[in-house]
């Protein structure tokens, strides 16, 4: 199909105009109405997606389905996908429609919701898809929009400052990201990310403000890059505007924080950082490796403290994240293989993880962990449920969150036995927090009058929750459906690496000699 992946990206604001121009009130008729072409269109979406995946060659490592063109003032529109994105892609794809069906019981203002939700898709899908520098970041950026209207409106009671607070944070690395890009414009010529990718930035020692910057240029790219990309994963420590958003969104604006949006960091790191700036990735390597199992222990034990269920799987994600950087920076197979099926299984799981919590919270309209115990008592398939995204977080064998921390801890391992060493002990903090939230939510006598009415999963609720269990488990068993795909791309990543690593040491001891 041609233009498919144009079609993908932008069936959602096609939609959102439909319901901009021609759905008018705001009456039980017009919500419904609202909700159902929203639901249509991401559905629609995500079927489309699957072509992508149907015609995906795995052994070409190039970028795939390219579209290219010009657009507003002579700037390039260039899109395409290769092994690292094309999962990216159907990751969002995939949990949208979940989120908008989540969002059923939404009653304030249900036109703007879901237009906001269908104009983020497109945002962040083209995210994953641009080629081309100028695109990327006019996406990457645009997707602050909708997400900071989706916190601030149908948020919580703090959720102005939760929405600037997340805005600001985001945007201003942004600013120094900016200022990167352009500066390999003047220096290349081109905002063409595949030619960039293969460009060869100046790696020679500098003095800037009475600092000697190892690696030069490239160092200096890959901290305006770091800058933004850190506090959109997010890392420690740049992630403390991430509580606070996920506490005061509601739902589905939870959903898609954790499964979508903190992907782009990750991504980022892996498109621009690796490829273009390898001296500068190189020397930053031994820091970037250090703050992310310090972000693993650290974000585990202050989950530990938590009352309140969001802010615990908050910080959960953190954690996780912190094993998608180790794995990305330890620059070998399994390291960056594991990083790519992290950042995949941590989208099922979040997502659903934070349903869970949006379930109880719908009924009893309080997050607080001591106002739940028991509820497996009324509420047994959502004690199974939960029990299951528990144990998937916690990284049990037989579901997909083992295969991502098990991949980037060996990787990790081959790279550092100290980093992995200490790695690993997350894996045990997560299961301590994990698991204690789960007995005090979920087990126990059900005692409190409050929740002896409590009712179980709606037929609804389980048709949200479905796919993200049947992921779960396919991807625990059956790995390779994604491995077999991301890791010629990823092999191509790292002979690209290591090939542009000698070559600038080469150049290196000639200048010296």
């Amino acid at each position: 199909m041609d233009n498919l992946l144009s079609i993908v990206t932008f069936v959602p604001t096609l939609a959102a105009l439909i319901l901009a121009v021609f759905l008018r009130g705001d009456d039980e008729a017009a919500q419904r109405n609202a909700k159902w072409v929203a639901l249509v269109a991401t559905t629609v979406t995500f079927l489309v997606s699957l072509g992508i995946y149907t015609q995906f060659d795995p052994s070409d490592t190039g970028f795939q389905f390219v579209e290219e063109g010009e657009w507003l003032m002579g700037l390039k529109y260039k899109m395409g996908v290769d092994g690292i994105s094309v999962f990216l892609v159907l990751l969002t794809t995939f949990i949208m429609p979940l989120a908008i069906l989540a969002s059923w019981e939404v009653t304030h203002r249900v036109k703007e919701y879901m237009i906001a939700f269908l104009l983020l898709e497109t945002l962040m899908l083209g995210v994953f898809m641009a080629l081309d520098l100028v695109l990327f970041y006019l996406f990457f950026e645009g997707s602050l929009i909708p997400m900071f209207l989706i916190i601030g409106i149908w948020g919580g009671k703090d959720r102005i400052y939760a929405s600037f607070k997340f805005f600001l944070y985001t945007f201003f690395g942004s600013v120094l990201t900016l200022v990167a890009m352009i500066a390999m414009f003047v220096q290349s010529g081109t905002t063409d990310i595949p030619t960039l990718m293969t460009h060869e930035f100046p790696a020679d020692s500098l003095s800037v403000l009475g600092l000697h910057i190892v690696g030069g240029m490239q160092t200096l790219l890959f901290l305006a890059f770091f800058a933004s990309l850190a506090v959109k994963l997010p890392m420690w420590p740049f992630h403390t505007w991430l509580p606070d958003a996920h506490v005061q969104a509601p739902t589905a604006g939870s959903v898609i924080l954790a499964a979508i949006l903190l992907k782009m960091g990750g991504y980022g790191f892996l498109r621009f950082s690796l490829p273009m700036f390898p001296v500068g990735t190189e020397v930053m390597t031994p820091f970037i490796l250090w703050i992310s199992v310090i972000a693993i222990v650290y974000t585990s034990l202050v989950a530990l403290v938590q009352e309140d269920m969001k802010k615990l799987i908050a910080y959960s994600s953190v954690a996780h994240m912190g094993f998608v950087t180790m794995g990305i920076f330890v620059v070998n197979q399994q390291g960056l293989d594991g990083a790519m099926f992290q950042m995949i299984s941590h989208g099922f799981i979040s997502a659903a993880l934070f349903l869970c919590v949006g379930v109880v919270y719908d009924r009893m309209h309080t997050r607080e962990i001591d106002a739940y115990g028991g509820l497996v008592n009324r509420m047994p398939a959502y004690a199974l449920i939960f029990m299951l995204f528990t144990m998937a977080n916690v990284g049990l064998p037989g579901t997909s969150g083992f295969i991502g921390e098990f991949l980037t801890m060996m990787g990790a391992f081959q790279h550092d036995t100290w980093i992995a060493a200490v790695a690993a002990t997350g894996v045990i903090f997560s299961a301590a927090y994990a698991l204690w939230l789960y007995r005090r939510v979920v087990f126990g006598d059900l005692i409190k009058e409050s929740l002896k009415a409590i009712t179980d999963l709606t037929p609804r609720e389980k048709l949200v929750f479905a796919p993200l269990v049947a992921m779960t488990l396919l991807l625990g068993v059956y790995p390779s459906l994604v491995t077999d795909i991301i890791s010629p791309s990823t092999e191509a990543l790292i002979q690209h690496y290591d090939k542009a690593l000698a070559a600038a040491e080469a150049a290196s001891q000639y200048a010296s000699n």
